[in-house]
């Protein structure tokens, strides 16, 4: 990994957030609308797309409203093992 490009939590978050937001106009849903849509708070949408803090389960109602769950299910998706050695230790 290369610790010179590696993002910060708070850029990873701020990327997210900026993601959801061009979601939202494009499906022309107000910050309003989207907390209503996802039983969010319209403080912590707010809050979410200025900062990009965010409790998980409220990333996650936000992106069934917005019909992306399937996307946020594929978050962490399966890795392929990168050594024998790997696949030992996950038998174990």
């Amino acid at each position: 990994m290369n610790f010179l490009t590696q993002k910060t939590p708070q850029e990873i978050n701020a990327i997210i957030a900026a993601r959801i937001r061009s979601i939202r106009k494009r499906q022309k849903l107000s910050q309003e609308k989207l907390s209503e849509k996802s039983g969010v708070s319209l403080g912590s949408v707010k809050r979410f797309e200025r900062s990009g803090d965010i409790s998980l389960i409220s990333l996650t109602k936000i992106a069934i409203a917005l019909n992306c769950e399937e996307e946020l299910s594929h978050l962490f998706a399966e890795q392929p093992f990168l050594s024998i050695q790997e696949v030992i230790d996950e038998q174990n």
